[in-house]
């Protein structure tokens, strides 16, 4: 079986912006970020995993982080974590 490819959103609990992002090792990479490792997230911690999708290839994880990123995509994530977010 192919690896995975993950396209994940974190919440900061220091600002509560999301982080999006993509990956090959989920939890190596959410360490990573939690450690103050990753540039764009080092002042935001601590972070919550809050959502992420296991792709087939890292074309598709790429495509799927830049629409997480996008307007839409950016409501997509609000609507799906609604109960989430508010308690």
């Amino acid at each position: 079986m192919n690896d995975f490819y993950y396209t994940y959103v974190l919440l900061s609990q220091k600002d509560n912006k999301f982080y999006t992002g993509y990956t090959s090792d989920l939890k190596r990479r959410f360490e990573e970020h939690n450690k103050g490792l990753v540039a764009s997230t080092k002042n935001r911690r601590p972070l919550v995993l809050v959502y992420f999708e296991a792709c087939l290839n890292q074309q598709d994880a790429t495509h799927r982080e830049k629409y997480l990123k996008s307007f839409h995509g950016k409501m997509f994530i609000r609507n799906r974590l609604k109960s989430y977010l508010t308690g």
